[in-house]
């Protein structure tokens, strides 16, 4: 049997084409069947890589007695959450309303117009960890439709009450709670709460699961560069905690330590054990990350990571038409992590002599330290490795990365882990960053190249219409579909600045201030100076919401807020730093009592303390002395380099250089300092500014 999923292009989708549950995807035939039927809606919520997802539907919705029951008795509709995230985010709240906590799958049980009454996450096929069987949750709730309607409907009202009041609860605080002033002690007070939560011996943020917890260690890099100075700052703390988180998830089993890449989280607090999935957004987010921390610090292990990871996107995650995939599988033969597990002897096969230095530095014994398999790892640094046992440092070195190779390429024989293959706006622009981030670090111009073919790409395959500046949200096998999200024009807007600042041609600016002014036009909330997730001309959601927490991926608003200051200060657009005031002011009181749910508006938060330095460098070398600037860590900076005089955009306005020379310009907080000629004044310049 084949359900109405075979015609859909998401991988998810199409793994239940053939369940014998009669899936509809979400659209206009399945909500007006259940209207027409009078018929409860199950609206279930996965994505390709999910694990449990995959339990779920081997155990239950693979069970024809069971999948017969739900075609009697709902309307289902199956939903990827990574191509509708805006409907997985309105369900998604309303089961943590209910249950107190999410996750994926997610099943919500929905009236017929729509709105939801119950739901929940995994529930197993016989009643097991405390949780009722799948089909006695199915007939409790087909009972309670059809002999307790007014009680369906009126938890159906309350929830619908708190979803259409939810994202502006903790903003409405700020009538009522004094706006503290955005000083230090503010950012100090910031910084101690997010020190509250540190792992102190493994790194990150409190127990397992363990995330990795990106833009709180962003906040903490900028909090020691701007601090390191300041007397009670505790600065260093902040560094030597974003260092010892990093290098203990490089260290650690999350990341791939033969193919490069990181596991979206870990499964305990020592970093170890990973869920193994591995998604594009949380690679992209950890080598922006990385090449901040390079910058910081010069350590060759930040900059060799950076390097593993961008290959093993290349080769594993990358289309030939130059768009980057969304995720692998945590599975492979339907076994979690089979593909990344090893036993000792299979090791030693291949190996040989090499064996036993290869164990011993990755932890690999006969018993395993995970279900009786070898999660690969490092309990010390290379150097800590040979000086505790008397080795030759580069001789170790040499042997460890051959032997990496050969085990590599012989796990290459394996069955891959599945493929998520397609190809999403928002987290394609979070990549693009990641790669700009990483050619300012190493230099390495095939980065860059990456850099301008994915958003020729993106413009190329995701623009509705030609000329149009709206855009899609998801493309796969020549189809783009669903207007994009708020997130998807964010990170695209911040990905363009990201471009130009590397590239340096103007055209990156110029479509940057388009897809703003469009973003304003057709999101913005003027009555809550916030932006909608959904655009005005998007009409099937029951609600528009406005997204404001930084989960695994930062929030549209915490990115506009940047967006909104980079180009205000480029454009020389008073109407767009306003708005971006407005934003931080409204969620002031959030930020402050909640810095490790508001990472990215916490970072927002440090440039009103330290504002950003407007960076013009004019002259014949004008591209190479930006280059080394950026070379450098300079938080909440923008930067043009023209070789002539330009008078086009404001930030440019009035700077100048002779024939023979390149002057590098530094305002800051409305006041400009001297030009300068070298790098080493351009440093000092911005150290005193």
């Amino acid at each position: 049997m084949s359900n109405r999923l075979i015609h859909e292009t998401s991988p998810y989708l199409l793994q239940h084409a053939h369940n014998p549950v009669d899936w509809y995807p979400w659209g206009e035939e399945a909500l007006q069947r259940a209207k027409e039927e009078n018929k409860p809606i199950l609206v279930s919520i996965g994505y390709s890589a999910c694990h449990w997802c995959h339990v779920m539907e081997r155990e239950s919705f693979e069970d024809e007695q069971v999948a017969a029951y739900m075609n009697q008795h709902f309307i289902n509709i199956k939903i990827d959450r990574e191509e509708r995230p805006d409907i997985d985010a309105i369900y998604m709240d309303a089961v943590q309303v209910l249950t107190g906590a999410g996750g994926w799958p997610l099943n919500c049980f929905l009236t017929p117009d729509a709105r939801p009454f119950y739901g929940g996450t995994y529930f197993p096929p016989v009643s097991k960890y405390q949780r009722p069987s799948w089909i006695q949750v199915l007939r409790s709730l087909s009972d309670a439709f059809r002999n307790k309607r007014d009680t369906v409907e009126d938890q159906a009202n309350q929830l619908m009450a708190y979803l259409e009041k939810s994202d502006t609860t903790l903003t409405e605080k700020i009538a009522t709670t004094p706006r503290r002033p955005e000083n230090f002690d503010l950012l100090r007070d910031i910084f101690y709460q997010i020190r509250a939560r540190f792992d102190g011996v493994e790194g990150g943020f409190g127990g397992a699961p363990k995330f990795p917890g990106t833009m709180s260690l962003s906040f903490l890099l900028k909090y020691y560069h701007n601090t390191k100075n300041t007397p009670g700052s505790n600065a260093h703390e902040a560094l030597a905690h974003v260092e010892l988180s990093l290098d203990k998830m490089i260290r650690g089993g999350i990341y791939d330590q033969l193919g490069g890449g990181f596991a979206r989280y870990a499964t305990d607090k020592a970093w170890l054990i990973p869920h193994f999935e591995k998604m594009l957004y949380d690679n992209a987010l950890l080598v922006h990350l990385l090449a901040d921390a390079y910058k910081v610090t010069k350590k060759p292990l930040y900059k060799t990571t950076i390097e593993e990871t961008l290959t093993y996107i290349q080769r594993e995650m990358m289309s030939d038409e130059g768009g980057f995939y969304a995720a692998q599988d945590a599975d492979s033969e339907g076994v979690e992590g089979k593909f990344f597990v090893w036993d000792k002897s299979e090791i030693e096969t291949v190996l040989g002599e090499d064996a036993h230095l290869f164990c011993h530095f990755y932890d690999v014994t006969e018993h395993g330290n995970w279900e009786e398999k070898n999660i690969l790892h490092r309990d010390d640094s290379l150097k800590e490795f040979t000086e505790q046992n008397g080795l030759d440092f580069v001789q170790t070195r040499n042997k460890l990365n051959t032997s990496r190779e050969k085990l590599f390429q012989h796990r290459e024989k394996r069955i891959k882990p599945g493929l998520d293959d397609k190809i999403l706006l928002g987290w394609n622009a979070l990549m693009t960053t990641g790669f700009a981030k990483a050619y300012e670090a190493t230099q390495h111009d095939i980065y860059r190249q990456i850099v301008k073919d994915n958003l020729a790409f993106i413009f190329n395959k995701f623009q509705q219409a030609e000329g149009s500046t709206a855009l899609y949200h998801t493309y796969k096998n020549g189809t783009a579909k669903y207007e994009a999200f708020l997130d998807d024009y964010a990170y695209l807007i911040a990905a363009l600045l990201d471009a130009y600042e590397i590239t340096f041609d103007t055209k990156y600016i110029d479509k940057a201030g388009q897809l703003t002014d469009f973003v304003i036009e057709k999101f913005f909330d003027k009555t809550h100076q916030l932006f909608y997730y959904t655009s005005d001309n998007q009409t099937d959601v029951i609600v528009r919401q406005r997204q404001i927490y930084d989960n695994a991926t930062p929030s549209g608003n915490s990115t506009m807020v940047s967006n909104l200051r980079r180009l205000g200060l480029i454009l020389g657009r008073e109407d767009y730093t306003e708005v971006a005031e407005n934003m931080l002011q409204k969620m002031h009181h959030a930020i402050v009592n909640y810095p490790t749910s508001f990472g990215r508006w916490a970072e927002a938060l440090t440039a009103q303390v330290y504002p950003y330095a407007e960076i013009a460098v004019i002259g014949e070398k004008a591209e190479n002395m930006a280059a080394q600037i950026n070379e450098q860590y300079i938080p909440h900076k923008v930067i043009m380099a023209v070789q002539e005089e330009n008078e086009t955009y404001p930030l440019l306005f009035g700077k100048y250089a002779e024939a023979d020379e390149t002057l590098t310009y530094i305002c800051r907080n409305y006041a400009c300092q001297a030009p300068v000629e070298t790098l080493e004044e351009v440093i000092e310049t911005l150290n005193n500014s």
